[in-house]
């Protein structure tokens, strides 16, 4: 038996749990491991040579306890990953993440002798876009995010007495895959104490789609494109996918001649509608997410100007699904008041975030896209995990039982944008 600082690996890889062509199989402790399988030592860290080992010299302080295990993939696309989870000597809790804090399995527990097998998706990108040329990323996406966007798929296991036994990674068969374009209150953030919806989506799906969140902070529809990230969509996108569409917290502070949310937004927005359709694509238009803005009178003020407004026009215009999470998320914040909206956000140096949102927020706001997702009848509602329940805005999650534990990284590093 095997321990690290946080978590307890050992071995047991079920030959029910193989699939017919994995491009690995790892296990991990000092039992021998099945035909196929590689065995992980405590102690290995990642090596370039073999393409594989545990994440070392993470670069924030801990924050909890967890750490991480690369596999280097041949190429970006969609995997099925099999973890197996638990300990053959004592109960063991495990939550599960992959590459940039996206969840994917909140407290498995197992009792001593018992395991559990999770199967989950997960897209792998890369900056290259087929053709010619990369996505220009930013400073930070090169660095602190860039687990997004590099060869490896990482996983997190989270938790003081979490216990994985196995891992196995495949190619996925052909599936939808819900591409996301956003901005900070949507992309993966990687450190805490920051979150966005689009890597808490990925709890609330099975493993027969994919999520794919080209997010980032920072972004406008404009620089968006201007950036090349809708250039890297295109050459991924296929009939039979989704493309989520969220901006305005950045397309708000754009300046010029003939700028403005009636005027130029509406036709960046009716140019990615248009763009999506082009590929066969069904397009959904979500408002952006309400600020922590309360008046006088203790309710929410609207700090977004006409930019709600105009993607409930586009949508109506374009004959596309609109989820109005700018309604809902202010019922949200309405529900708790000045003092219970708090918890939703952010808390770094010292300051409460009126924008960016924590795990609880961001949590709690993606159960506002699975609810717009059912309240539009999309197909992919049928890939909704039979647990992902029903979430009314007025009947908010308890903060005081929220159960997602954090991710070891943590950093006082404000995302892009506001």
């Amino acid at each position: 038996m095997v321990t690290r600082p946080g978590l307890l690996l050992v071995l047991a890889l079920s030959p029910a749990v193989l699939s017919a062509n994995p491009l690995w199989r790892f296990c991990f402790g000092g039992t021998p491991c099945p035909a196929g399988a590689i065995h992980v030592a405590s102690a290995a860290a990642y090596d370039p040579a073999i393409g594989y080992g545990f994440e070392e010299g993470v670069a924030a302080p801990r924050s909890a306890p967890g750490f991480y295990f690369s596999a280097r993939l041949p190429k970006e696309g969609n995997y099925d990953v099999t973890v197996t989870v638990g300990d053959p000597r004592r109960s063991a809790d495990t939550t599960v993440k992959a590459e940039l804090r996206r969840l994917y399995a909140i407290h498995v527990r197992t009792a001593a002798g018992a395991s559990k097998t999770l199967h989950f998706v997960v897209n792998l990108r890369t900056p290259a876009i087929p053709g010619g040329g990369v996505v220009r990323l930013k400073p930070r996406e090169k660095t602190g995010e860039f687990w997004d966007w590099d060869d490896k798929l990482t996983l997190e296991f989270d938790g003081a007495s979490a216990a994985v036994e196995a891992v196995e990674i495949s190619p996925a068969p052909p599936m939808p895959t819900v591409y996301i374009a956003g901005d900070s209150t949507v992309c993966d953030q990687p450190y805490e104490p920051y979150a966005s919806w689009g890597q808490m989506l990925t709890y609330f799906f099975g493993p027969g789609v994919a999520i794919a969140n080209h997010a980032e902070s920072g972004e406008s529809l404009r620089s968006f494109i201007g950036e090349r990230r809708l250039a890297k969509l295109d050459t991924l996108m296929k009939p039979g996918d989704y493309l989520f569409i969220q901006s305005g917290h950045n397309d708000q502070k754009e300046r010029g001649p003939g700028i403005g949310a009636l005027t130029s937004y509406k036709r960046e927005l009716a140019h990615f509608v248009a763009d999506a359709r082009a590929h066969g694509v069904t397009p959904v238009l979500v408002t952006p997410v309400s600020r922590r803005t309360f008046g006088p009178d203790g309710t929410i003020v609207n700090s977004l100007g006409d930019f709600p407004l105009a993607v409930r026009e586009v949508a109506r215009e374009q004959h596309t699904a609109l989820i109005d999470l700018n309604a809902m998320s202010e019922t949200l914040y309405n529900t708790l008041g000045p003092s219970g909206a708090v918890n939703l956000f952010a808390l770094a140096n010292g300051k409460r975030e009126g924008t960016h949102h924590n795990d609880y927020g961001a949590y709690e706001i993606a159960r506002c896209i699975v609810t717009g997702i059912r309240q539009n009848g999309l197909p992919l509602a049928k890939f909704l995990k039979p647990d992902a329940g029903t979430f009314d805005p007025q009947h908010p999650d308890p903060f005081a039982s929220f159960p997602v534990p954090p991710s070891p990284r943590a950093a006082d590093i404000k995302p892009y944008g506001n």
